[in-house]
């Protein structure tokens, strides 16, 4: 399994991204799949969950009403949809897989990730 993330940017307070994540390889649809991101000189951290089917999701306390994740298992992508970005946004974002049917938030228990992809959030 592979995965490949993108739209990240640089983008003003206040404004919007949409994170998309590819992944390549066979079952996607039997893979819980999640967001985290990685702010300079901080330990990675959970961003938003989707179970197998995108029946369940979560997100971290701070971001539910701001962040929206989705996923599209005709295309094997998930996305990540930012709106009233902050400055404490600022992070390299990471999409990972794990073979798990229900949605996953602890960091180590995900097998496979992404590069990352660097959203910047100017004052």
């Amino acid at each position: 399994v592979q995965l490949q993330a993108c739209g990240g940017g640089l983008v003003q307070a206040g404004g919007s991204l949409r994170l998309s994540c590819a992944v390549s390889g066979r079952a996607f649809s039997r893979y819980s799949m999640g967001w985290f991101r990685q702010a300079p000189g901080k330990e990675r951290q959970f961003v938003a969950a989707v179970d197998e089917i995108g029946n369940t999701i979560t997100y971290a306390d701070s971001l539910w009403g701001r962040f929206t994740i989705s996923r599209d298992n005709g295309n094997n992508a998930i996305y990540l949809q930012m709106n009233s970005l902050k400055p404490e946004d600022t992070a390299v974002y990471y999409c990972g897989a794990v073979p798990e049917w229900r949605l996953v938030k602890v960091l180590s228990k995900y097998f496979y990730w992404g590069q990352g992809t660097l959203v910047t959030v100017s004052s």
